[in-house]
């Protein structure tokens, strides 16, 4: 039998970093019978994957997930492999495209590691949510919406602004939040949490389990961490986040990089820290960001790899942009000569679009080209603005190519 703190102690700890508790009321009743029953809470938050990467914005909520853990309630970590179908909408101005059943099983295959660097991986239910929401069949589809309607849906912000600026909204888009719902249906949860751009998912999760007969789940309501751009929160599809596994040195590099005025937010809420430590921390932010950044990018990479690993991540930054030297370990990438892409021609060398989009540095010869007008490329140290420009290659001359500040390749011609 599990024995819990009690309720107050539990909720001081359930209030510490979050925003909202809706309704706390209820939240302090659940509780009550939890002690009184000797039964765990389920608490649940779903994360879909869009993306192989869960970062450190996702990071602030699943401490909090944690923190249930140790007050003795079970987490359910659900997959949305299902949902990832759709694509929440959530703060969309437009329909996300979908992406194909093997790139969200590929992206999936990665989260149970991730999910036990911050939890106890030993007492989570990692749960897909196809296994409930696959076999709904029309009928109980037509079930699943007839517990919500159009005019409540259009009460969401993003929607509504959507369907201000005559902005075209999919019926698919619609069941998102009912989806996510069912997963609460499906799992009996007593509390949700999400960001705050999941309010109204979580609202509509309290609504649906109604219609099924359920008690309303409670919805945790967590602050969000904006991405490195220091403008939009941090998100796998704007490209401004930081994984939790990425490696240390990219970890420390993407910190040191954030807007100075993110040091605040991030501060209080990449990594956890203490009261005393924190107020230490803004203080150094007012006073000297720059060193303020190099001790948050060191905890970050810490708490996430280890202390060893973060000194060499910081080391590592002090070659690249103290010294100006190059990494000590650059990958090597053998390339044909014969290669159409590289259009490589004797005695003018590889052209250099194709040369980037071959050995990984672009996605495609347009977005090389778009980078080098950017002059975010150098070839052995030179910037190189000439979109056109070709590079030597063969007879024993092997180029360093770099994008942007942190990645390299040498590459090889054959």
């Amino acid at each position: 039998m599990t024995t819990f703190a009690p309720v107050n102690e539990q909720m001081d700890v359930i209030r510490q970093g979050a925003l909202e508790i809706i309704p706390e009321e209820d939240l302090a009743r659940k509780l009550e019978r939890s002690g009184r029953e000797r039964k765990p809470l389920i608490i649940k938050q779903g994360f879909d994957p869009t993306r192989p990467d869960l970062h450190i914005g996702h990071a602030v909520s699943m401490r909090k997930l944690h923190e249930f853990q140790q007050l003795g309630h079970q987490v359910v970590f659900v997959v949305g492999d299902y949902t990832a179908r759709i694509g929440d909408p959530s703060g969309r101005s437009e329909t996300r495209p979908h992406l194909s059943p093997a790139e969200i099983e590929a992206n999936a295959a990665t989260y149970r590691d991730q999910v036990g660097r911050l939890l106890d991986i030993e007492h989570v239910r990692v749960e897909p949510n196809s296994a409930w929401l696959a076999p709904l069949d029309l009928a109980k589809l037509l079930e699943l919406t007839a517990t919500y309607t159009v005019a409540r849906m259009l009460e969401r912000d993003d929607f509504a602004r959507r369907h201000a600026e005559n902005r075209p909204i999919s019926i698919v888009e619609f069941m998102y939040p009912l989806m996510q719902a069912y997963d609460s249906v499906a799992l009996s949860a007593d509390v949700e949490l999400g960001g705050t751009d999941q309010k109204f998912n979580l609202l509509v999760g309290r609504t649906v389990q109604e219609r099924y007969g359920q008690e309303p789940q409670v919805c945790l309501i967590m602050p969000l961490l904006r991405g490195t751009d220091g403008q939009l929160k941090m998100s796998k599809s704007y490209d401004n986040y930081i994984g939790i596994t990425e490696a240390p040195h990219e970890q420390f590099g993407k910190t040191m990089s954030i807007p100075d005025e993110l040091l605040e937010e991030w501060s209080r809420l990449a990594v956890p820290t203490r009261a005393e430590d924190l107020e230490t921390s803004l203080r150094l932010a007012a006073t000297d960001p720059y060193t303020a950044k190099r001790e948050l990018a060191r905890r970050i990479v810490t708490l996430f790899h280890g202390a060893v690993n973060a000194a060499g991540a910081e080391a590592h930054f002090d070659r690249l942009f103290r010294e100006h030297a190059l990494p000590d370990a650059i990958p090597e990438i053998v390339v044909a000569l014969d290669d159409p892409a590289i259009r490589w021609e004797t005695g003018t060398g590889a052209w250099l679009p194709g040369l980037l989009t071959r050995v990984g540095l672009s996605a495609s010869n347009s977005e090389a080209i778009r980078l080098i007008d950017q002059g975010a490329i150098t070839v052995d140290g030179e910037k190189i603005r000439d979109r056109n420009a070709r590079i030597g290659l063969g007879d024993g001359h092997s180029p360093v190519l770099r994008r942007g500040k942190r990645q390299f390749c040498r590459v090889i011609g054959h």
